[in-house]
């Protein structure tokens, strides 16, 4: 139940986003029509590329819902990447097709009418989209999903490029300048192609797991305020991110007289301290080492008789102390 849960509230937030896309999308192709603004079609076309977009993301949060498998072994999470990827893919290419049409209406111009409406239109689109976006972001980082993030982020990159857009279209407004209207689009299409890119750059990154620092720094928090005596060290750590799951393994150094229950209890201790960070999707995996003697001057271990350097000093443990790749 626990589990089941934040999916299906992921799943209701994504469809609320792709209901009211349809309402924005449908507000700004009348305000298209109704004005012939190329700039106002720039507004419609990233709503084209929101709606798609819904329903791609729509359809991976219900997939990475799905438990895991024989077939698939850490769950169904990376298709939350899989749809950001075409996501960020969808903007950066309306951002490039928005770009043309800037370029080919300066030496084409076009006739604009009723341009009054089609600013009112594109302003109150704009205002929904920042609420739909801040809604979207704040339920992701809830609830730990990358989609709902990345689509909330774009949402809001499109209500900022909304306010520059009506500031162009209201100095077209009373200028009458047409080539205002062009420029316009030029400059936010490369705008929302840049957006593309960066959510391409994340999703990416994922992709090829590369290690999350803010992940990795939490980590190193939780094990220091926690941290045992008999934890003598602690390396070999990785983290893989699927979907809202995390998959964690480390190595962890203790005493070597220990036995496998006094081993297995302190093992425990650390797979609960790292449970603590992530309560609801994670999965812990902790492999013992023995201590060598050359541990002994960090050991803070009381009472060890087999100890064969005094007790120095001890330090605490950091991000690259803890990704350390070594045999123990």
């Amino acid at each position: 139940m626990n589990i089941t849960h934040p999916n299906k509230i992921k799943q209701r937030v994504q469809a609320s986003v792709v209901f009211c896309g349809i309402i924005i999308l449908i507000g700004k192709f009348t305000a298209y029509f109704l004005t012939n603004s190329v700039g106002i079609l720039t507004d419609a076309m990233e709503s084209i590329v929101n709606v798609v977009a819904g329903f791609i993301s729509l359809y991976a949060i219900r997939l990475a819902a799905k438990p895991k498998d024989k077939d698939h072994p850490f769950g169904h999470g990376k298709i939350e990447l899989i749809s950001a990827s075409i996501e960020g893919i969808l903007i950066f290419t309306a951002g490039g097709i928005i770009i043309y049409e800037g370029i080919r209406r300066i030496f084409n111009p076009s006739v604009i009418e009723s341009l009054d409406i089609g600013i009112i239109i594109v302003a109150v689109s704009g205002v929904i989209n920042y609420l739909l976006g801040w809604y979207s972001i704040h339920q992701g980082k809830k609830y730990d999903s990358i989609a709902l993030v990345a689509g909330g982020k774009h949402l809001q990159s499109d209500t900022y490029s909304t306010i520059g857009l009506v500031a162009g279209l209201l100095v077209l407004y009373f200028t009458g300048l047409t080539w205002v209207d062009s420029v316009l689009a030029i400059i936010f299409g490369a705008i929302i192609a840049y957006t593309g890119i960066g959510i391409l750059k994340k999703t990416i990154n994922n992709l090829i797991d590369t290690a999350d620092e803010e992940v990795l720094k939490r980590i190193c928090a939780a094990i220091n305020e926690n941290r045992k005596p008999e934890w003598i060290d602690i390396h070999n750590l990785k983290v893989l991110k699927s979907g809202s799951s995390y998959f964690i393994d480390c190595d962890l150094t203790l005493p070597w007289y220990y036995n496998i229950d006094e081993g297995h209890s302190s093992c425990e201790e650390l797979r609960l301290t790292l449970l603590s960070i992530f309560p609801e999707n994670a999965l812990v995996s902790i492999h013992s080492d023995s201590c060598l003697e050359h541990f002994c001057s960090l050991c803070k271990v009381p009472e060890c008789k087999y100890r064969k350097l005094p007790f120095k000093d001890i330090k605490p443990f950091t991000v690259e102390k803890l990704i350390e790749a070594k045999e123990s």
